[in-house]
Protein backbone atom coordinates (compact mmCIF):
# COMPACT_ATOMS: atom_id res chain seq x y z
CA UNK A 1 0.00 0.00 0.00
CA UNK A 2 1.35 3.42 -1.00
CA UNK A 3 0.19 5.32 2.13
CA UNK A 4 -0.06 2.82 5.02
CA UNK A 5 -0.44 5.46 7.76
CA UNK A 6 -2.83 7.65 5.76
CA UNK A 7 -5.59 5.10 5.20
CA UNK A 8 -7.47 4.74 8.48
CA UNK A 9 -10.23 2.48 7.17
CA UNK A 10 -11.17 0.71 3.94
CA UNK A 11 -14.64 -0.56 3.02
CA UNK A 12 -15.92 -2.40 -0.04
CA UNK A 13 -19.66 -2.39 -0.74
CA UNK A 14 -21.38 -3.37 -3.99
CA UNK A 15 -18.23 -2.88 -6.00
CA UNK A 16 -17.44 0.55 -4.54
CA UNK A 17 -14.37 1.28 -2.46
CA UNK A 18 -14.40 3.85 0.33
CA UNK A 19 -11.24 4.93 2.13
CA UNK A 20 -11.13 7.01 5.30
CA UNK A 21 -8.03 9.19 5.01
CA UNK A 22 -6.10 11.02 7.72
CA UNK A 23 -6.55 14.80 7.17
CA UNK A 24 -2.79 15.46 7.13
CA UNK A 25 -2.32 13.05 4.21
CA UNK A 26 -5.38 13.92 2.13
CA UNK A 27 -3.60 16.10 -0.44
CA UNK A 28 -0.81 13.55 -0.98
CA UNK A 29 -3.37 10.78 -1.44
CA UNK A 30 -5.41 12.93 -3.85
CA UNK A 31 -2.32 13.76 -5.94
CA UNK A 32 -1.44 10.05 -6.05
CA UNK A 33 -4.99 9.11 -7.05
CA UNK A 34 -4.98 11.66 -9.86
CA UNK A 35 -1.43 11.27 -11.19
CA UNK A 36 -0.63 7.59 -10.56
CA UNK A 37 -4.01 5.85 -10.49
CA UNK A 38 -5.70 7.89 -13.21
CA UNK A 39 -8.63 9.29 -11.23
CA UNK A 40 -9.02 12.23 -13.56
CA UNK A 41 -12.58 13.24 -12.72
CA UNK A 42 -13.79 14.75 -9.45
CA UNK A 43 -17.51 13.95 -9.40
CA UNK A 44 -18.45 15.64 -6.15
CA UNK A 45 -17.37 16.84 -2.74
CA UNK A 46 -19.90 16.83 0.04
CA UNK A 47 -19.97 17.14 3.80
CA UNK A 48 -21.75 15.48 6.69
CA UNK A 49 -22.55 16.94 10.10
CA UNK A 50 -22.33 14.24 12.79
CA UNK A 51 -23.94 16.59 15.31
CA UNK A 52 -23.17 15.86 18.97
CA UNK A 53 -20.40 13.38 18.11
CA UNK A 54 -16.69 13.90 17.60
CA UNK A 55 -15.29 14.32 15.11
CA UNK A 56 -18.29 16.36 14.04
CA UNK A 57 -17.47 16.94 10.36
CA UNK A 58 -16.87 14.56 7.51
CA UNK A 59 -15.87 15.61 4.00
CA UNK A 60 -16.48 13.07 1.22
CA UNK A 61 -14.72 13.14 -2.16
CA UNK A 62 -16.12 11.15 -5.09
CA UNK A 63 -13.45 10.33 -7.71
CA UNK A 64 -13.83 8.59 -11.05
CA UNK A 65 -11.43 7.39 -13.72
CA UNK A 66 -12.73 7.77 -17.26
CA UNK A 67 -10.09 5.35 -18.58
CA UNK A 68 -10.83 2.43 -16.25
CA UNK A 69 -14.43 3.40 -15.45
CA UNK A 70 -13.99 2.92 -11.72
CA UNK A 71 -15.17 4.90 -8.74
CA UNK A 72 -13.32 5.76 -5.51
CA UNK A 73 -14.72 7.47 -2.42
CA UNK A 74 -12.33 9.22 -0.03
CA UNK A 75 -13.61 10.35 3.38
CA UNK A 76 -11.94 12.62 5.87
CA UNK A 77 -13.14 13.45 9.39
CA UNK A 78 -12.48 16.84 10.97
CA UNK A 79 -12.76 18.16 14.49
CA UNK A 80 -14.84 21.30 15.09
CA UNK A 81 -12.06 23.86 14.52
CA UNK A 82 -9.99 22.02 11.88
CA UNK A 83 -9.59 23.13 8.27
CA UNK A 84 -9.70 20.79 5.31
CA UNK A 85 -6.96 21.11 2.70
CA UNK A 86 -8.16 22.52 -0.59
CA UNK A 87 -8.00 20.39 -3.73
CA UNK A 88 -9.15 23.21 -6.00
CA UNK A 89 -5.69 23.38 -7.58
CA UNK A 90 -5.88 19.65 -8.44
CA UNK A 91 -9.43 19.72 -9.82
CA UNK A 92 -10.79 23.18 -10.72
CA UNK A 93 -14.38 22.05 -10.09
CA UNK A 94 -13.49 21.69 -6.40
CA UNK A 95 -13.52 25.50 -6.17
CA UNK A 96 -17.33 25.62 -6.27
CA UNK A 97 -17.83 22.48 -4.16
CA UNK A 98 -15.57 23.77 -1.39
CA UNK A 99 -17.26 27.16 -1.42
CA UNK A 100 -20.68 25.51 -1.09
CA UNK A 101 -19.49 23.38 1.85
CA UNK A 102 -18.03 26.45 3.51
CA UNK A 103 -21.24 28.40 2.93
CA UNK A 104 -23.70 25.73 4.05
CA UNK A 105 -21.67 23.95 6.79
CA UNK A 106 -18.96 26.40 7.82
CA UNK A 107 -16.06 24.04 7.07
CA UNK A 108 -13.04 26.08 5.99
CA UNK A 109 -10.62 24.94 3.27
CA UNK A 110 -7.01 25.89 3.86
CA UNK A 111 -5.31 27.69 0.92
CA UNK A 112 -8.54 27.97 -1.08
CA UNK A 113 -8.04 30.91 -3.49
CA UNK A 114 -11.51 32.48 -3.04
CA UNK A 115 -13.32 31.07 0.00
CA UNK A 116 -16.49 33.16 0.18
CA UNK A 117 -20.21 32.44 0.21
CA UNK A 118 -21.73 31.03 -2.94
CA UNK A 119 -25.44 30.51 -2.04
CA UNK A 120 -26.13 32.69 0.98
CA UNK A 121 -25.49 36.41 0.95
CA UNK A 122 -22.31 37.98 2.29
CA UNK A 123 -22.65 38.82 5.94
CA UNK A 124 -25.14 36.04 6.70
CA UNK A 125 -23.96 34.78 10.09
CA UNK A 126 -25.19 31.16 9.94
CA UNK A 127 -24.55 27.91 8.07
CA UNK A 128 -27.99 26.48 7.16
CA UNK A 129 -27.11 22.80 6.60
CA UNK A 130 -25.74 22.29 10.09
CA UNK A 131 -27.96 19.97 12.10
CA UNK A 132 -28.27 22.55 14.89
CA UNK A 133 -29.76 25.08 12.45
CA UNK A 134 -33.57 25.18 12.95
CA UNK A 135 -35.82 24.20 10.03
CA UNK A 136 -37.72 27.46 10.18
CA UNK A 137 -34.46 29.40 9.93
CA UNK A 138 -33.19 32.25 12.05
CA UNK A 139 -33.92 35.95 11.74
CA UNK A 140 -31.33 38.05 9.98
CA UNK A 141 -30.55 41.74 10.31
CA UNK A 142 -29.42 42.00 6.70
CA UNK A 143 -31.76 44.53 5.01
CA UNK A 144 -33.37 44.01 1.62
CA UNK A 145 -33.06 40.22 1.63
CA UNK A 146 -36.08 38.11 0.73
CA UNK A 147 -35.99 35.82 3.77
CA UNK A 148 -34.90 37.96 6.69
CA UNK A 149 -37.61 36.69 9.10
CA UNK A 150 -38.20 33.20 10.41
CA UNK A 151 -40.12 31.17 7.80
CA UNK A 152 -43.37 29.59 9.03
CA UNK A 153 -43.34 25.80 8.99
CA UNK A 154 -47.03 24.89 8.88
CA UNK A 155 -48.05 25.61 5.31
CA UNK A 156 -44.86 27.61 4.85
CA UNK A 157 -42.99 28.10 1.60
CA UNK A 158 -40.54 25.24 2.26
CA UNK A 159 -42.89 22.55 3.57
CA UNK A 160 -44.92 20.10 1.51
CA UNK A 161 -48.52 19.59 2.60
CA UNK A 162 -49.23 16.27 4.28
CA UNK A 163 -51.98 14.71 2.17
CA UNK A 164 -52.69 11.90 -0.23
CA UNK A 165 -52.98 14.39 -3.11
CA UNK A 166 -50.62 14.48 -6.06
CA UNK A 167 -47.04 15.62 -5.72
CA UNK A 168 -47.75 18.64 -7.88
CA UNK A 169 -50.48 19.79 -5.45
CA UNK A 170 -48.30 19.22 -2.38
CA UNK A 171 -45.33 21.07 -3.91
CA UNK A 172 -44.57 24.10 -1.71
CA UNK A 173 -43.47 26.29 -4.62
CA UNK A 174 -46.96 25.97 -6.13
CA UNK A 175 -48.53 28.16 -3.42
CA UNK A 176 -47.88 31.14 -1.18
CA UNK A 177 -47.02 30.71 2.49
CA UNK A 178 -50.14 29.90 4.49
CA UNK A 179 -52.27 29.06 1.44
CA UNK A 180 -53.66 25.53 1.58
CA UNK A 181 -55.38 24.11 -1.49
CA UNK A 182 -58.96 22.90 -1.17
CA UNK A 183 -59.80 19.23 -0.68
CA UNK A 184 -61.01 19.03 -4.29
CA UNK A 185 -57.65 20.25 -5.56
CA UNK A 186 -55.77 17.73 -3.38
CA UNK A 187 -57.42 14.78 -5.09
CA UNK A 188 -57.45 16.18 -8.62
CA UNK A 189 -54.98 15.19 -11.24
CA UNK A 190 -52.78 17.86 -12.82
Amino acid sequence: MQFPDAVLEMKEFRGETSLRIHPDALRDVMVFCRDSLGFDYLLDITSIDHFETEPRWEVVYELYTLTHKSHLRLKMQLEEDMEAPTVSDLWPTADWHEREIFDMMGIRFKDHPDLRRILMWEGYPYHPLRKDFPLEGRPSDVPEVAFSDIAPLAGGPFVTTSTDGTTQVREPRARHAGDLPSRERFISEP
